[in-house]
C-alpha cells in the first residue's frame, strides 16, 4: 500500500538529527519550560557592519540580560529592519578562544515579510586576518516546529568543524519567537535566515566577519543548504559565496528508493505537513489527516520531534491520513516548489551520503548528486562508509575540514560528475 505523500517527503527529511551539538535541544526545552520571568536591561549600542554603514544604524542593540525565555519574545512594536540587523544578543559561556552569542536579527520569509529570528553567532578572540574572518554557516537538521525546539536555547556555541573563523547557526523562519511555528522544508524560510545570520555576524564589530563564507547542512538542513546554495549569490551579493556542503539532503520529494526507502519517520512526515502550511495557508493538515490526529495535534506545531513521536506512534502508518497529499494537485506543487536541487551554480559543493544511513538512503542521494551534474553544477560526491544519518557529520569531520580550508585557500576544485 503506497505510504501518505508526507510519509514520502519525509523518508528524506529524518527524524533529530540536527547536524549541531545534540545537546542544545534537549537543553531547550527545559528553558522554556522551567524558567521562570526576569526583567531585562538595555544597553544601547549601535550595530554596524564593517562594510555596510546602513545595516544597522536604524536601531539600537539590546544587550539582553532576562531570562532564556523571555529573550525569544519578540519585543512589541519591532521596526522593519534590513535582512541580518541585530535585534538583541545575549552572551553564551565562552569557550577556548571563542566568544558565544545568543541572537535575535532580522530576515525574510517565503512571503518576503520581515521576520524576527533568532540563533548563535561564535567568534574568534584572536586578531582577526586582513578582510575579516571567513564565516562558516551551519543549517540544522530536524528538531521540531515549536519555540522550544530552537538550538539556540542551549549553551553551546555555533559549529565551526575545525577551521578558524566566524561560526554562524540560524534557527531558521518560526522556531525561536514565542508563539511562533516552524514552516519545516519551506526553502526560502530556511535559506534567507541562514545568509541574514552572516549579515547579522558582520553587524557585530567586535566579530570581525569577513566577505567571504562557506555554508553546511546535514538532513533537513541539507535541503537548506541546497536552497542556500541556489539563491546566495542574488540575495547577497556582497557576501562571496566559496562552497557548500550538503549531507544526506531531504529532496527528491516526489520519489523513492526501493524497500529501504519506505521504512520512514511518519510522526516526522506529520511534522512537514503541518510546517508546509504555516508558509501555505491554502494548506489545512485537516483535509489530509485523520480525525484522532487533528483533534490532538497541537503537540505538532508546539512540541519537538520527540513530543510527536511520544502522541502518535502507535497510530498505523496506513492510518495517519485520511488523503494522500501528493494526490492533492494543489498540495503537491506546494511540495514540488520546495523540493531543492533543480537550480546550479559555479560555487563548488561537496555531498555527502553514509553507507549506513537508512533515514536518507544512499540511492536517494545519489540521484540528486547526478540531477546537479546534470545541470552543471560542479560538485564532488563522497561516501562516508562508516555513516549512518547520526553520525555522518562527526565521520567525515576530516572531510569537510578540508573541503572548507581548501575553498577559503582558493585551491582548484575536481569534482566527480561524470564526463
Amino acid at each position: 500500500m503506497r505510504l501518505a505523500s508526507c510519509v514520502l517527503v519525509l523518508s528524506l527529511v529524518t527524524a533529530c538529527s540536527s547536524g549541531d551539538d545534540d545537546t542544545a535541544s534537549t537543553t531547550s526545552a527545559a528553558a522554556v519550560d522551567g524558567e521562570d520571568a526576569s526583567s531585562s536591561t538595555s544597553d544601547p549600542t549601535t550595530a554596524e557592519g564593517e562594510d555596510d554603514a546602513d545595516a544597522g544604524d536604524a536601531a539600537a542593540l539590546e544587550q539582553f540580560s532576562g531570562s532564556v525565555d523571555d529573550f525569544y519574545v519578540v519585543p512589541e512594536s519591532l521596526p522593519e529592519g534590513e535582512p541580518g540587523q541585530l535585534i538583541r544578543i545575549q552572551e553564551l559561556p565562552a569557550t577556548d578562544g571563542y566568544v558565544n552569542l545568543r541572537v535575535m536579527y532580522h530576515s525574510r520569509d517565503a512571503q518576503d515579510q520581515d521576520r524576527a529570528v533568532t540563533g548563535r553567532i561564535s567568534y574568534p578572540t584572536a586578531e582577526a586576518p586582513e578582510g575579516g574572518w571567513p564565516v562558516i554557516a551551519t543549517a540544522n537538521g530536524t528538531v521540531g516546529l515549536g519555540s522550544k525546539c530552537a538550538l539556540s536555547r542551549g549553551d553551546g556555541g555555533a559549529p565551526g568543524y575545525g577551521v578558524e573563523g566566524v561560526n554562524v547557526a540560524t534557527d531558521y523562519i518560526g522556531m525561536g519567537p514565542v508563539g511562533e511555528v516552524h514552516p519545516y522544508l519551506s526553502g526560502l524560510s530556511e535559506a534567507q535566515p541562514v545568509i541574514d545570520a552572516i549579515r547579522a555576524a558582520r553587524n557585530l564589530p567586535d566579530a570581525h566577519a569577513g566577505e567571504r563564507w562557506v555554508g553546511i547542512g546535514h538532513s533537513q538542513g541539507g535541503h537548506a543548504a541546497l536552497f542556500t546554495h541556489e539563491i546566495a549569490e542574488e540575495y547577497a551579493p556582497e557576501l562571496e559565496h566559496l562552497g557548500t556542503i550538503v549531507s544526506a539532503p531531504a529532496a527528491a520529494l516526489d520519489r523513492r528508493f526501493g524497500p529501504d526507502d519506505e521504512v520512514v519517520p511518519r510522526m516526522v512526515a506529520l511534522m512537514a505537513l503541518y510546517g508546509i502550511a504555516q508558509d501555505n495557508p491554502e494548506i489545512d493538515p485537516h483535509d489530509y489527516v485523520n480525525a484522532d490526529v487533528a483533534s490532538r495535534d497541537e503537540i505538532i506545531t508546539t512540541g519537538c520531534t520527540q513530543d510527536v513521536i511520544d502522541a502518535f506512534v502507535t497510530i498505523p502508518p496506513d492510518e495517519l491520513y485520511e488523503l494522500d497529499p501528493m494526490d492533492d494537485p494543489e498540495a503537491r506543487a506546494i511540495v514540488m516548489e520546495n523540493d531543492p536541487g533543480h537550480v546550479a551554480t559555479d560555487v563548488p559543493m561537496l555531498v555527502l551520503y553514509g553507507d549506513l544511513d537508512w533515514w536518507v538512503v544512499p540511492d536517494r542521494v545519489k540521484f540528486v548528486f547526478d540531477r546537479l551534474c546534470g545541470l552543471g553544477q560542479e560538485a564532488a560526491l563522497v561516501n562516508v562508509a562508516t555513516g549512518d544519518h547520526g553520525n555522518l557529520l562527526s565521520e567525515g569531520a576530516g572531510i569537510i575540514t578540508d573541503f572548507f580550508e581548501a575553498r577559503l585557500a582558493d585551491e582548484p576544485f575536481v569534482g566527480t560528475c561524470a564526463a
